[in-house]
């Protein structure tokens, strides 16, 4: 994931909508984002704390911020298989980004490959309040 973290964000979401664009049907996508899931690296049990949880999410869900506003890095996980690939491609567009970066980018790969028309509204829920807390977390460094 390192490697694909030094393109921009707009370039990371870029790739996403090619990516998904080889697959011709939602069953494909699905089995895609479940597969990225799989790719996520190991996170420790002791960052599973109700300080790092994502509320509004069905699954559960951590999200664990380090760095400062020049460069923020997230490490998250989460107990369902779907939710780890939607996180999988979060954090590529998200982690490792400057503070001013994160807040500035609007995840339009949600809208540009389908996701917005095929998450159950639970789902859909939990990917916003990820995506919240990760602005969230992002503007807090600017703020500091």
């Amino acid at each position: 994931m390192n490697a694909i973290a030094t393109s921009s964000a707009e370039q990371a979401q870029q790739d996403i909508v090619d990516e998904f664009a080889f697959f011709g049907d939602w069953t494909e996508r699905y089995q895609y984002l479940i597969d990225l899931g799989k790719q996520l690296p190991d996170f420790p049990e002791d960052l599973k704390i109700e300080d790092y949880r994502v509320h509004g999410c069905q699954s559960m869900v951590w999200l664990v911020p380090t760095g400062d506003a020049d460069k923020l890095h997230f490490q998250a996980t989460s107990d369902s298989a779907i939710v780890s690939g939607l996180i999988a491609l979060v954090l590529r567009v998200y982690s490792d980004r400057s503070a001013r970066d994160i807040v500035a980018t609007e995840p339009r790969f949600i809208e540009a490959i389908g996701l917005a028309k095929h998450l159950s509204p639970t789902r859909s829920n939990g990917l916003a309040a990820m995506l919240a807390k990760i602005k969230a977390y992002a503007a807090a460094t600017l703020k500091a």
